[in-house]
């Protein structure tokens, strides 16, 4: 996958009652299926009271970004009244790695299917409004092991790139970096190169 993707720009929460019920949407961004489930847990036991978690997630799977995975669940709603809109109103705005959750407290009058679809959408709609949608680039993280002569020269090459990066000094030197899928495989070279080979990479 080139390019760039779109996806929402920071956690949110938006909430709103329709005829008792009270709707909240959860959204955040995420990088991974794992990490999508974490937030999913996590919603579900903030609001362990609620009558309704309903998740969904896009999230790209896999290192190139090509295998688009996709969940909903309708929580113990009617059957495609929950879930699945809300995964469409991700899939309507092509927003990819983000999760959302809707908590509904119940409040005592049936919305009927038709009230729940319009419902659930609703919140995901305000959630990821309320968020704001970014264009980014896909990422990989990318490990370099060096021993401490050369942890110079990778970490001058990484803040002349602007990459940004955790670097953890052990017996060697581990720098944790983001880099932009596109450009990986250039600076994988250009660290190879600069340390004879020596730098570690995974």
């Amino acid at each position: 996958m080139s390019g760039t993707y779109r996806t929402v720009a920071a956690p949110a929460t938006a909430d709103f009652v329709i005829q008792g019920s009270e709707f909240i949407g959860h959204v955040r961004p995420v990088e991974s299926v794992d990490a999508a489930e974490a937030f999913v847990d996590a919603i579900r036991e903030e609001h362990a009271d609620a009558t309704h978690n309903v998740p969904a997630y896009r999230v790209r799977a896999d290192a190139d970004g090509e295998f688009l995975r996709e969940y909903s669940s309708d929580d113990g709603e009617p059957s495609s009244s929950a879930g699945k809109p809300a995964l469409n109103v991700l899939a309507q705005q092509e927003i990819e790695n983000c999760a959302v959750v809707v908590t509904r407290y119940f409040g005592g009058t049936e919305l009927g299917v038709g009230g729940l679809v319009s419902a659930y959408s609703r919140a995901v709609t305000a959630a990821v409004e309320e968020a704001g949608v970014v264009e980014e680039r896909p990422q990989e993280r990318l490990a370099i092991t060096v021993e401490y002569d050369d942890s110079g020269t990778v970490r001058g090459i990484l803040e002349s790139e602007g990459y940004e990066f955790d670097a953890d000094y052990g017996a060697d030197v581990t720098f944790d970096v983001r880099v932009p899928v596109a450009d990986a495989e250039a600076l994988r070279d250009r660290l190879r190169s600069a340390t004879s080979g020596r730098a570690a990479l995974e």
